[in-house]
């Protein structure tokens, strides 16, 4: 033996505790359960986003509908299945009188007919409906 190298004694192996294992495991697992939550947060959101964009399509077309159909509608209300993206949608329609006569306001409510909830309105669009050519 030389005189560089330094005796080692026996049973001093270095490394980590167990202690030490035990609480890097403790954070490592406190992460992912943080992770783990985030991940179902945004899928969440993705579900709501994707529920209102198709309901937005369908108070969209609703409208276009009727402003092709070029006939001033009724003051009242009118119910109408409005599918979209294979989702069970139904259209609420509302119209009322404005203050000039050539002119209709229509709202158009839109609410999941599937949903355990069917008051639960997934949005809301107003739009005008004219009777001028």
């Amino acid at each position: 033996m030389t005189s560089a190298e330094t005796p080692r004694r026996p049973g001093r192996e270095r490394g980590f505790t167990l202690i030490e294992v035990l609480v890097a495991l403790a954070i490592i697992a406190v992460a992912m359960g943080a992770a783990l939550r985030a991940t179902g947060v945004m899928a969440a959101n993705n579900r709501t986003l994707q529920d209102k964009t198709l309901a937005l399509l369908a108070a969209q077309n609703a409208l276009a509908q009727l402003r092709l159909e070029q006939v001033l509608p009724r003051a009242g209300t009118r119910t109408m299945p409005c599918e979209q993206g294979g989702r069970a949608l139904q259209c609420d329609l509302e119209f009322t009188n404005s203050m000039n006569r050539s002119f209709r306001q229509v709202s158009v409510r839109v609410r999941d007919a599937s949903a355990s909830r069917p008051d639960a309105v997934l949005l809301q669009l107003d739009g005008l409906l004219s009777g001028v050519r």
